[in-house]
């Protein structure tokens, strides 16, 4: 058994000096090339000469699965390992962790191209309130963990239970089988909300500031389809103003509740793992650090 550590970024890098560690990262739009002001992409300077795995790698054009990533997830982990230094998981796509932790296997399900083709149309034709009641009724127990405004993740529920005939809850339930595979300890971050609300609506501001709807026009320019990319949040809502759907103002207040809500379904996700263990996040980042290596130690 092998230790792995998943923690938030604001700690990785230094953690990483301390216990000789590397970085994989488990965020679903940091994979996306070009993609690296809406998704807060670590840069090379604020890498500080940890490596970094699993950023930057995959085309805004390509679709890549929750499958592609404990592949290349565990690859990245057993090449870190292997070197003598400790894997650190970094991020907070709940789907991307938990296939690793628990041992998911989400099979590489081969979709129906006209169907998904079908429901976007229905999507830009009607909206997305009945595409989300009609999966509501076939899975209501994936339903609730997603935002009625999360198109990927329920229009994801719908293929699924038309390609395989089974829900998505089902299908996570019967590939439980396996014993995790690593010895893991999972931290996360406790904020006030206030304070937290406060942090995500500077960081808004700083991104628009930074450029991101010239970022998104470049990649509109760039490529001619994107499956999950421009799914991101911040993209799509930069995609809506550009199509003149929304005015500026509304485009940046839509980003940050639509952030806020996110941060609220990852909170969640990390309480409903028994496992978390909870930091201050208004504490000092090296008391932090001291409490993760205390724990790694014993």
């Amino acid at each position: 058994m092998v230790r792995l550590l998943l923690v938030k970024l604001g700690l990785s890098i230094e953690l990483a000096k301390k216990i000789n560690g590397e970085i994989v990262s488990c965020d679903s739009m940091q994979i996306y090339k070009e993609m690296n002001i809406g998704t807060a992409k670590v840069t090379e300077d604020e890498m500080q000469g940890i490596k970094h795995y699993l950023i930057d790698f995959v085309s805004p054009e390509e679709r890549y699965s929750v499958a592609d990533y404990k592949k290349d997830a565990k690859k990245a982990i057993e090449e870190i390992i292997k070197k003598g230094k400790v894997p650190i998981v970094v991020g907070g796509t709940g789907l991307y962790i938990d296939s690793l932790i628990y041992e998911i296997d989400y099979q590489n399900i081969e979709f129906d191209q006209e169907y998904r083709k079908k429901l976007e149309e229905q999507v830009k034709l009607e909206g997305l309130e009945k595409l989300y009641e009609k999966a509501k009724k076939i899975d209501p127990l994936a339903i609730k963990k997603i935002s009625p405004n999360d198109e990927k993740r329920i229009l994801r529920i719908l293929e699924i239970y038309h390609a395989t005939g089974k829900t998505k809850t089902q299908q996570e339930i019967e590939s439980r089988k396996k014993l995790p595979e690593y010895e893991y300890l999972v931290y996360a971050l406790k904020w006030d909300r206030e304070q937290l609300y406060e942090r995500i609506n500077k960081r808004v501001d700083q991104m628009l500031e930074q450029g991101l709807i010239e970022e998104v026009k470049t990649i509109l320019q760039n490529h001619r389809k994107f499956p999950t990319a421009m799914q991101a949040l911040g993209y799509k809502e930069v995609v809506e103003y550009l199509e003149g759907k929304a005015s500026k103002e509304e485009m940046c207040d839509k980003i940050k509740m639509e952030t806020r809500r996110y941060a609220k379904r990852q909170m969640t996700w990390f309480r409903k793992n028994k496992q978390t263990i909870w930091l201050n996040g208004q504490a000092d980042i090296q008391e932090n650090i001291r409490k993760i290596i205390e724990d790694f130690n014993t």
